[in-house]
């Protein structure tokens, strides 16, 4: 994206989409583990849509694997294989819950 108001570029059918971000966590007791998956699907500078992975141990490093492709539609559909897989080896979304706290504390 340019900062001059003169050069209009054209949105990218990436940015009409939402991003779909997905946190899914795994807990083990038998093995003691827990672990972490992060999905995403954004636009790159091409104008392609990319579905970014993100898994490992939750405190850890982790990996990070990402995918391009020309249509979005291909990156959605990638993205919910996935996420069926995820749920299907114990992974749960991640619940965001926010409290607000007075600030009297």
């Amino acid at each position: 994206m340019s900062l001059d108001a003169d050069s209009a570029l054209p949105d990218s059918p990436c940015h009409d989409c939402a991003t779909l971000p997905a946190i899914c966590r795994t807990h083990r007791r038998q093995k003691k583990t827990a672990r972490c998956s992060a999905m995403s699907i954004e636009p790159n500078l091409f104008g392609e849509a990319c579905l970014i992975r993100r898994w490992g141990r939750i405190g850890a490093t982790g990996q990070r694997r990402e995918h391009h492709f020309a249509r979005e539609e291909e990156a959605v559909r990638l993205f919910l294989q996935l996420l069926r897989t995820r749920r299907s080896r114990g992974y749960r979304p991640k619940l965001h819950i926010r409290r607000d706290t007075p600030a009297d504390r």
